[in-house]
């Protein structure tokens, strides 16, 4: 089952959910009952209530997503900091320029073909991934510097294959589910009081207020499957992809999500 199939049927059964209980409330509802008019109270406990939900509601939103745009941005900086150290090691011969050019290709080879659907089922970078990387490392630095060109070039070398390190670890770090679990529970308890709290308010089953009481609760659903979505930045629809990688490598890597 796809994602956005389970919203769908998710927020159709949240709208069900209410339009059933307001249906069933009202056939019970007895004769000498007055339903014209709400407590002030019950008004205002619903407007309070609502309106702390819905700054949780931004808050997590707000924290998912800046979480998946922080591992787009550590996704770039490996990208472009292999990139350049492909690009810087044109000053070698030709020999030690293709070893560190294959090096480098292996390893985003392996990062787009392999890694990212390994990264998605464990939740974490792979052993191999950093293998590959290491030795990219230690191939630059075990090199002695033969000339002046080569010392100017070395330095800025390993600077860049630190930062892809540093990208690569990060990236790890927000490999699965980011939000811990008891915001999840405050999220779901909140919505379902939040929804709860429209039955306070003796809604009638006029096509007017099914069509709100419905609408309102379709959208804390949406909400939540959003926050749901981006908590996880590589492993969900909208999760970061390979983009930068095959990008900057378009002959390597199957170009994989």
């Amino acid at each position: 089952m796809s994602e956005w199939l389970a919203l769908a049927i998710a927020m159709s059964a949240a709208c069900a959910v209410v339009v059933a209980v307001v249906l069933l409330r009202h056939r019970r509802v007895r004769e000498d009952e007055d339903t014209d008019e709400t407590p002030d109270v019950i008004e205002y406990m619903t407007m309070m209530i609502g309106v702390v939900y819905a700054i949780v509601l931004g808050l997590a939103i707000a924290g998912v997503w800046e979480a998946r745009g922080a591992a787009q941005d550590d996704v770039f900086r490996e990208a472009q900091s292999l990139h350049e150290v492909s690009e810087r090691a044109q000053v070698y011969p030709v020999e030690f320029r293709d070893k560190v050019q294959a090096d480098v290709d292996a390893y985003v080879s392996y990062v787009v073909d392999v890694e990212w659907a390994y990264m998605r089922e464990h939740g974490e970078v792979s052993a191999r991934g950093t293998e590959l990387l290491d030795k990219l490392r230690q191939d630059v630095a075990t090199r002695t510097p033969a000339g002046d060109l080569e010392a100017q070039a070395y330095q800025p070398i390993m600077d860049r294959i630190s930062v892809a390190d540093d990208a690569r670890n990060a990236r790890g770090q927000n490999a699965g589910p980011t939000m811990p679990g008891v915001v999840w529970f405050g999220l779901i308890v909140g919505a379902v009081v939040t929804v709860g709290m429209v039955f306070a308010l003796q809604i009638r089953r006029s096509y007017r207020e099914l069509l709100l009481a419905g609408a309102f609760s379709a959208l804390i659903a949406f909400l939540l499957f959003l926050i749901w979505d981006f908590d996880d930045p590589f492993g969900r629809s909208v999760s970061v992809t390979t983009q930068p990688f095959t990008d900057l490598f378009p002959t390597l890597g199957g170009g994989q999500d």
